[in-house]
């Protein structure tokens, strides 16, 4: 019976290890922990736009090839190469930026917060492609 209380006390406390930590005042962030998950959030922020944004500019793209002869068309193509290119520059640039503070628990804010700033331009750079030249 004293093992079975010691299993069940043990089970109670392992499910609270698993419950949802409180949402954090990224406003009033003042630990590194807050400030790295912060800054988390404001990157899958700048993903979902990004992403969304892309579905926009592709379906541009794809519009205005079906405009082109055949021998024209390569506008969703060259989009696609750029996009991959964006990526590894992105990565490598954030990557690089990182090592400034290499080792230290700003580490993971300071790429983070990296990442959503080139993807917020990207998703700028991907807005102006789809609104075509003015």
């Amino acid at each position: 019976m004293k093992y079975a209380s010691m299993l069940m006390a043990c089970g109670l406390l392992a499910g609270s290890a698993f419950a949802q930590e409180p949402k954090v005042d990224c406003a009033n962030a003042m630990t590194q922990a807050d400030i790295n998950s912060c800054a988390s959030e404001d990157y899958e922020a700048a993903d979902k736009a990004l992403n969304a944004q892309w579905t926009k500019t592709r379906k541009v793209m794809v519009d205005w090839d079906a405009e082109l002869e055949k021998q024209n068309k390569g506008a969703v193509d060259s989009l696609m190469k750029a996009q991959r290119a964006w990526i590894e520059y992105r990565d490598g640039q954030c990557d690089a930026v990182g090592y400034s503070v290499w080792g230290g628990t700003m580490y993971p804010a300071i790429v983070t917060g990296c990442l959503a700033d080139l993807t917020r331009k990207r998703t700028e750079e991907l807005k102006d492609l789809a609104n075509g030249i003015e």
